[in-house]
């Protein structure tokens, strides 16, 4: 048995594992035991995936477990560069067709396209595909800056009235991504991004959040300690009936 410790922040229940593998393992568990209940109870469900490194051990342990029927669920991701071809490796697309969407067979995928020759056209789109379902699970990571999804702290809004938006990114954030890889400058990495809002979120019926590694122990320790904010996006996720927030000990370490 994977042991834990939990506490709960106003309603978000939060769960500290010994390793980034044990919190992995059951995140998937959770996600499979809810998918599983709700597809004895209707006929599909829609998922809204993360990516990021928070999101691949939990996303394979998910796949692996082959108990959830994916032709009965329809997917969705949470954001993406702007300007980037799916075909890029750094791309959300090319991630989730590689390591989910080549997996399984889901009854549809639907993908943001950042390279798209108008943009707010694009997030129209894929507002109008998000108004014909209900989102029954959200997977979630935190950014360095507390940022959930792409909405970071100096755009996102608690009330905003689009489901879908473009944003410019924080430079801490576009720093991260060449620290961790995916590009290898700095001025490779897009300025500005395709995000679900704040509100489009906290529409789902469940929420799944992964945090792990050191360099998330400060953000979490605001999101979890400090006000509920927009100067720390992930903070609102203490106001949902239904969230989960999955740490090891690295990113808890603040706590």
């Amino acid at each position: 048995m994977i042991s834990q410790r939990k506490l709960t922040i106003d309603s978000l229940e939060t769960y500290i594992y010994e390793n980034e593998e044990n919190l992995a393992k059951e995140a998937a568990k959770i996600g499979q035991e809810y998918l599983e209940t709700l597809l004895k109870n209707q006929e599909e469900v829609t998922i809204l995936l993360a990516t990021g490194n928070s999101q691949l051990k939990f996303l394979d342990s998910l796949i692996t477990s082959q108990k959830i029927d994916w032709s009965k669920i329809n997917l969705f991701h949470l954001d993406e560069y702007l300007g980037i071809e799916g075909k890029n490796p750094a791309s959300f697309r090319f991630y989730l067709h590689e390591r989910v969407e080549k997996r399984i067979n889901p009854k549809s995928f639907h993908y943001l396209i950042g390279d798209a020759l108008q943009p707010i056209q694009e997030c129209d789109r894929y507002t109008e595909l998000l108004k014909q379902q209900s989102i029954d699970l959200c997977c979630l990571g935190v950014g360095i800056n507390g940022h959930l999804a792409f909405n970071e702290p100096q755009v996102a809004n608690f009330d905003d009235p689009r489901l879908v938006k473009v944003v410019k990114l924080d430079q801490q954030t576009r720093w991260v991504q060449v620290n961790q890889g995916h590009f290898s400058t700095f001025e490779q990495v897009p300025k500005y991004a395709l995000t679900v809002t704040i509100p489009t979120i906290l529409s789902a019926k469940k929420l799944l959040c992964l945090a792990t590694g050191k360099s998330k122990a400060e953000i979490i320790k605001q999101m979890l300690r400090g006000d509920i904010s927009p100067h720390c996006p992930a903070s609102i996720l203490r106001q949902h009936p239904d969230a989960s927030l999955l740490l090891d000990q690295h990113s808890a370490g603040a706590l």
